[in-house]
């Protein structure tokens, strides 16, 4: 229990229920619209910031940040125009932020050492101003989630009947686009750009186990996702191995554990 008392680790444990918070919510939103694959490509697009914010010496979250937020909106612009394929505008975004961070990253003078803790993560290097923008960033999307629950219930099943009844169908869209990107960048440093899906997909599949209601869903994948971080955690100091993998790795062995119960409880 003596790892509870150095800051890494507490600033650890504090990253992992503001992300939780964070990813839980969103990600039940992406589940539920199967906006898995735009995520995925927001995720890649991010590391075209990262790489402009080490040429240019500025901070590379900010940057990516921006970034993501910008490819989010030019993803969601051009999904809904009829001349572009959404999973075209998808690749589109996604390689070209790619090819700027590698471009980015191979002319900036001297060896980047952090290019590895935003590629696989680290969440024991989260700093104090990471969890203040992860803070922020929980506050804003309870706040957003607890005030329009029902709008955006009813355009995450259905858009097109949500559009007939009035409802700011594209404003609703283009916000929760920008929190996903937010999002995403915010919790680079737990998992990295490779593994960041995986917290806002997995913890809603193994709260699905237990309800099919969206409220519901939501807040239990946020226990889900505290859950699979503590163990990953804990995990990851008693064996010695990468802290980001291991929580993706425990919250994957969680959900089949739990999926083979309620199948054998079924049959």
């Amino acid at each position: 229990m003596s790892i509870f008392e150095y800051v890494f680790f507490q600033n650890a444990i504090a990253g992992s229920v503001l992300a939780s918070i964070v990813c839980g919510l969103i990600g039940t939103y992406i589940v539920t619209r199967r906006l898995v694959f735009i995520s995925g490509g927001i995720t890649h697009a991010s590391f075209g910031g990262i790489g402009l914010g080490v040429f240019f010496g500025i901070n590379p979250i900010l940057s990516a940040m921006l970034f993501a937020v910008l490819s989010a909106c030019g993803v969601q612009w051009m999904s809904h125009r009829n001349d572009v394929r959404e999973d075209s505008a998808i690749a589109l975004f996604w390689t070209f932020g790619m090819s700027v961070g590698i471009i980015c990253c191979f002319l900036t003078p001297g060896f980047m050492t952090d290019l590895s803790a935003y590629l696989f993560g680290n969440i024991l290097t989260i700093s104090t101003a990471d969890l203040w923008l992860l803070a922020i960033l929980a506050a804003v999307v309870s706040v957003v989630f607890c005030v329009l629950m029902r709008t955006i219930v009813s355009i995450a099943f259905d858009p097109v009947f949500a559009r007939s009844q009035g409802l700011p169908v594209v404003a609703i869209e283009y916000m929760m686009m920008i929190l996903t990107a937010m999002a995403i960048v915010a919790t680079l440093r737990m998992v990295g750009i490779v593994l960041v899906i995986s917290l806002l997909t997995i913890p809603q599949l193994t709260a699905n186990l237990f309800t099919y209601s969206f409220r519901r869903m939501a807040w239990l994948s946020v226990v889900f996702g505290i859950a699979d971080c503590f163990c990953g955690l804990m995990l990851s100091y008693w064996l010695n191995v990468p802290s980001g993998a291991t929580i993706i790795f425990v919250s994957i062995v969680f959900y089949a554990v739990l999926k083979a119960i309620k199948l054998r409880i079924k049959s």
